[in-house]
């Protein structure tokens, strides 16, 4: 990570928590997943997380995951569940649940 892009998730981090009210796991989770986001991509996280829930974190941190992520990071291929959407060429239907992806939470 280059100095600027920590300077800049530091800057994310002070004013989401600076601006931030209500459950404090809800806030670390948030900031768990922008550091995720840089290191697996957008497409690992929308494949992990429901949609209410990066909706959630976005607005916690006041970002787009889809502008501020790359879709893939360089760990993307560590994540199996996305590794197994992609071989089987249904990423998207992996995210709906229309197919069915064992160990998509899991990484290696």
């Amino acid at each position: 990570m280059s100095p600027d892009d920590a300077a800049d998730l530091a800057k994310i981090v002070d004013e989401a928590s600076c601006n931030f009210r209500g459950n404090l796991a809800e806030l670390e989770s948030a900031i768990g997943m922008l550091y995720l986001g840089g290191l697996f991509g957008w497409k690992v996280l929308v494949l992990i997380h429901n949609k209410r829930t990066i909706r959630k974190y976005e607005e916690i941190l006041g970002i787009n995951i889809r502008e501020y992520f790359p879709e893939e990071g360089p760990l993307a291929e560590k994540s199996l569940g996305y590794t197994a959407a992609k071989k089987l060429g249904g990423f998207w239907k992996a995210v709906s649940g229309e197919v069915k992806i064992e160990g998509r939470r899991e990484i290696e």
